[in-house]
């Protein structure tokens, strides 16, 4: 299968540190080769795949040495699809919604997944006008929001099997994310503070968040238990997984998957994770770790943590989140698409189906006689 991926272009694919979604497109994109597709990466120049390469900019944009303005940049990166769509099988794009007006018009067979938050009350107009876009959610919950979507599947979020895992767990506690409200680094703190365990503090600090960060966590990293040791690449990522005794995510936002969750558990690292979006879904409560519901029950799980099994904790992520079996998830969406594409846009004679144009008159209030025409 031809197969495009067409992947934000703020972070290189993978990214060089922080970068969920550009890190799924990557290992997706690895496992869909391994697979004998012939797969074409629409990302930033400085990106590192095994697949065809059509690079947008020189460099990602987030950490790009000269400043680029981004809206123009995809639109840039949406062109250069547009151009070579007839010579794909199916069209995948990791770009939110700011591609839809575009795809609505494509020849070729298109889903998008969807890998942020869902329920921003403006995004009720964004899929009121384009529920015909076919989508992929990371998580059930995460779909909540958007019940009129064109919902095509569930695809959790996997990593490649990796040889991270420690059966011997260090002595502390390990938060890793952003330092932002939702991802809720303050509770990580004072569940350290309250279990008398060290602390150490992964995050990236996005200019948005570089107030909270001063005036609600930087005052803590004082203390002796607390330590913050910056941004971290894939390998100081999982060194710090690896050795922690514990990761905490104690988020209080709708989740839409938490890959941190997986990248701690196929180290063998158990998860103190409060109940939030995803979490009920990825979790195994007394396997993986243990889903709580406040900082008094976080601090109560964190020496039960000890009787968790490391291997089998690992075993539960083999089991349900590896890259092989997201790129199976993905190649069964791609098919649906493809089907549904083929059902719904053209009749055997070639001509538009009939329930496509009653969709589109829907749509455009173009009346019956002028739409059948």
């Amino acid at each position: 299968m031809r197969i495009a991926q067409v992947a934000p272009l703020i972070e290189s694919v993978p990214p060089r540190k922080y970068g969920g979604t550009e890190r799924i497109v990557s290992y997706l994109t690895e496992a869909l080769v391994a697979k004998g597709h012939e797969v074409t990466l629409f990302a930033s120049g400085d990106s590192r795949t095994s697949a065809n390469l059509c690079p947008v900019t020189a460099e990602a944009l987030r950490l790009a040495s000269v400043p680029r303005n981004p809206f123009i940049q995809h639109m840039i990166e949406f062109e250069e699809v547009v151009r070579r769509q007839d010579y794909f099988d199916v069209i995948h794009f990791h770009t939110d919604y700011f591609h839809f007006p575009l795809a609505r018009h494509l020849r070729t067979p298109h889903v998008t997944t969807l890998h942020n938050r869902l329920d921003l009350p403006d995004l009720q107009d964004v899929f009121n006008e384009f529920r015909e876009i076919p989508v992929v959610s990371i998580s059930n919950s995460h779909r909540r929001p958007l019940p009129q979507a064109n919902w095509v599947s569930t695809v959790y979020n996997g990593i490649p099997l990796n040889n991270h895992f420690q059966d011997h767990p260090g002595e502390y506690l390990a938060f890793l994310g952003r330092f932002t409200p939702d991802k809720g680094p303050e509770a990580a703190i004072e569940i350290a503070l309250r279990t008398n365990m060290p602390l150490k503090m992964a995050a990236k600090i996005d200019a948005s968040d570089q107030d909270y960060f001063d005036q609600r966590i930087r005052p803590h990293l004082q203390h002796p238990l607390i330590e913050y040791i910056g941004e971290v690449d894939e390998q100081g990522k999982y060194e710090l997984l690896r050795d922690a005794y514990a990761l905490l995510f104690p988020i209080c936002w709708p989740e839409p998957f938490g890959m941190v969750m997986t990248e701690a558990m196929s180290c063998g690292t158990p998860v103190v994770a409060f109940e939030a979006g995803s979490v009920p879904e990825v979790m195994r409560n007394g396997v993986s770790g243990f889903i709580v519901h406040s900082i008094e029950e976080a601090v109560a799980a964190i020496p039960q943590i000890s009787h968790l099994g490391r291997r089998r904790c690992r075993q539960y992520f083999e089991e349900r989140f590896t890259a092989e079996q997201m790129a199976q998830g993905y190649l069964q969406a791609y098919r649906q698409v493809q089907q549904e594409w083929t059902r719904r846009r053209y009749s055997s004679s070639g001509d538009y189906a009939l329930d496509d144009i009653l969709d589109w008159r829907s749509r455009t209030n173009v009346p019956p006689d002028v739409a059948l025409q």
